[in-house]
């Protein structure tokens, strides 16, 4: 079973035992979680959308590290301009522990519809 999940504006293709490095987290306790997931495979059967919603991946938090060095260099021919400057970005080593495919979303009952969708009021009944 794998999951496509969505984080630091990239997206992972994640199975269970996986151990990955992300952009910083600042997450509290041992394990965090991903939803909503983009895709998730189980078994050959392959769940996206409204299918995928109730689907959870969790993580052990491992450490925190910083990536390789990236030198920037700007130069202009003729002109005595040139700047040197570096980054090495923040890093989160998680361990995949589960890939859960959950229940999917629950609907509302019947008579907690609205009537107009488009009104963002729990009981209106009114434009």
């Amino acid at each position: 079973m794998y999951a496509v999940i969505k984080t630091g504006g990239k997206q992972q293709k994640v199975k269970p035992g996986d151990i990955i490095e992300i952009e910083h987290l600042s997450a509290e306790g041992e394990t965090v979680t991903f939803h909503p997931l983009l895709v998730v495979d189980d078994d050959g059967k392959t769940h996206y959308g409204k299918d995928a919603q109730g689907a959870v991946v969790t993580a052990k938090l491992l450490g925190e590290q910083k990536g390789d060095k990236v030198s920037i260099f700007k130069y202009k021919n003729k002109s005595g301009y040139a700047r040197r400057a570096g980054h090495r970005q923040l890093l989160t080593l998680i361990e995949i522990a589960e890939v859960s495919l959950g229940t999917g979303a629950k609907r509302p009952a019947a008579g907690s519809r609205h009537r107009y969708p488009r009104c963002s009021r729990p009981t209106c009944t009114s434009r």
